[in-house]
């Protein structure tokens, strides 16, 4: 896997054959947005439409991030990067495997080394467990930064948990509130 270019990536990625997800998918859901952002957001993997589409979050917690986002000055077409820990839609959307994320975790390596965003943001629990680390608590961390080689981590509730629990919206509000100063802080061609 070399993946010189960002084409190329692209092109092996949606080749893979490493897992037995592979089998099962209809794309490969590589990640949608700017190569060049400061910014990359990462979730689990792909649900039903993202799995039609081949794109990150297009269902109905795409639409919702979509207008967290926008709330603070993000576009998935303008200045950032979204992604996911796997690229292949797990059967039933559940939890992908162990083994999953390991044999993906590559491209994602890979995407994080070409795209070298100052900030990533775990879109829940998975990712930030993959990400951060695996006993991230979040419901107790979210919106809480570390500082890992220059680049600054912080997780907020997916939105496919806020449409279960509309309650948590502020929470996550403020988390997007966050990273809009983060990145006013770090970030030098974000906004």
């Amino acid at each position: 896997m070399d993946g010189n270019t960002w084409e190329s990536l692209r092109e092996q990625c949606l080749a893979c054959q490493k897992c037995a997800l592979a089998s099962t998918r209809t794309q490969v859901v590589f990640g949608t947005g700017n190569p060049a952002a400061e910014v990359l957001f990462v979730g689990e993997g792909p649900g039903q439409q993202e799995d039609e589409q081949g794109l990150p979050f297009v269902g109905r917690s795409g639409k919702l991030l979509d207008v967290y986002l926008d709330a603070i000055g993000l576009g998935r077409d303008k200045n950032i990067y979204i992604a996911n820990i796997v690229k292949c839609r797990p059967p039933g959307n559940r939890d992908p495997l162990p083994e999953e994320r390991e044999a993906c975790l590559p491209w994602l390596r890979k995407q994080f080394s070409h795209i070298r965003p100052k900030i990533i943001v775990c879109l829940g629990r998975i990712a930030a467990q993959v990400i951060i680390r695996p006993n991230y608590a979040i419901m107790k961390e979210h919106g809480q930064w570390e500082e890992k080689n220059g680049v600054w981590f912080t997780a907020t509730l997916h939105p496919a948990a806020l449409l279960r629990n509309p309650n948590n919206k502020p929470l996550a509000f403020e988390d997007f509130v966050a990273v809009r100063e983060k990145i006013r802080e770090v970030c030098d061609h974000t906004y």
